[in-house]
């Protein structure tokens, strides 16, 4: 007969290597030492391998340990996962779904994501901003559902995501309507010019930097602004140029707000939607995931 895993002494083994010994693991379990090294003995006479080799000061995890180890992470993981997603079933009967943005993601698109959301199903949105990278933490923490970012998937971002490219606009620049003497002789009378930049960390900002050098064109870079609200802030006060994904321009351009000077020619923003690989999915995110589109 095959044994049965106590999944306290399996919780009980996670907690000691973790926290680096049964002393420090004791406190934080709130049990005694003796008591935690028996049930760790209980627990390795079950298994019928040492996961700890005792020969040394520290408890070190044996061969043996270390997979134990990695499938007790994976255990545990799953149940915080399962719990996740039967609390975010129904919130006043509603399901709720969590979705990071990016700080550059126009607020339009993200607008546009709240409303495809709610056309799936009656929903609860939750909507946070941060950078991609903490975003993408979460994600894989089963913390929130979605990412939208108009950062590119990275190799370094490892396994557990799924990426998904929405949209491909290109890049235009716009200003106050002062600046629209600049529209003749575009793009080469952007020279010179005050220009309000996405970060350096932008994908966008890379694009917009090599079409500069490869067109000989030095602008005045007055200002290095991640969030686009505020780079239309400042456009629209007249402190410089801005160059953004068209979309984004269409509304502000439309109330007379800003004028277009011109599409900078193979500069594109990209959009992109991320989600965890997760055993319970959560119904609203994965039809966005598989339908949403710009």
């Amino acid at each position: 007969m095959r044994p049965w895993i106590n999944y306290h002494h399996l919780l009980y083994f996670k907690t000691i290597a973790l926290e680096g010994g049964i002393a420090n693991a004791a406190k934080k379990l709130r049990l005694g030492q003796p008591t935690l090294s028996t049930q760790l003995k209980q627990f390795e006479i079950t298994l019928g391998y040492e996961l700890f080799d005792r020969s040394k000061r520290q408890l070190q995890l044996t061969e043996a340990g270390r997979l134990v180890l990695g499938y007790a992470t994976e255990i545990f993981r799953l149940g915080d996962e399962m719990l996740d997603a039967l609390s975010d079933r129904h919130v006043a009967a509603k399901i709720q779904v969590q979705i990071g943005v990016a700080d550059a993601v126009p607020k339009h698109i993200t607008l546009q994501l709240f409303h495809s959301a709610q056309a799936k199903h009656e929903c609860v949105v939750s909507l946070a901003e941060g950078h991609t990278h903490e975003l993408l933490r979460e994600l894989r923490a089963h913390r929130i559902d979605l990412v939208l970012s108009n950062d590119p998937p990275h190799a370094s971002e490892g396994g557990g995501i799924y990426a998904k490219n929405i949209a491909r606009v290109p890049a235009v620049v716009c200003g106050a309507k002062k600046y629209a003497p600049l529209k003749s002789g575009f793009p080469s009378s952007l020279n010179q010019q005050p220009v309000i930049l996405p970060s350096i960390q932008s994908k966008l900002r890379h694009a917009i930097d090599h079409y500069f050098q490869l067109n000989d064109i030095s602008p005045n870079i007055v200002a290095e602004v991640q969030d686009t609200s505020l780079q239309k802030l400042m456009a629209t006060h007249g402190d410089g140029l801005i160059i953004l994904a068209a979309p984004a321009a269409t509304e502000l351009v439309d109330s007379r707000s800003l004028i277009e000077l011109g599409t900078l020619a193979d500069v594109y923003d990209e959009l992109w939607l991320f989600a965890g690989k997760r055993r319970l999915e959560n119904p609203v995110a994965a039809r966005l995931m598989k339908e949403f589109r710009l």
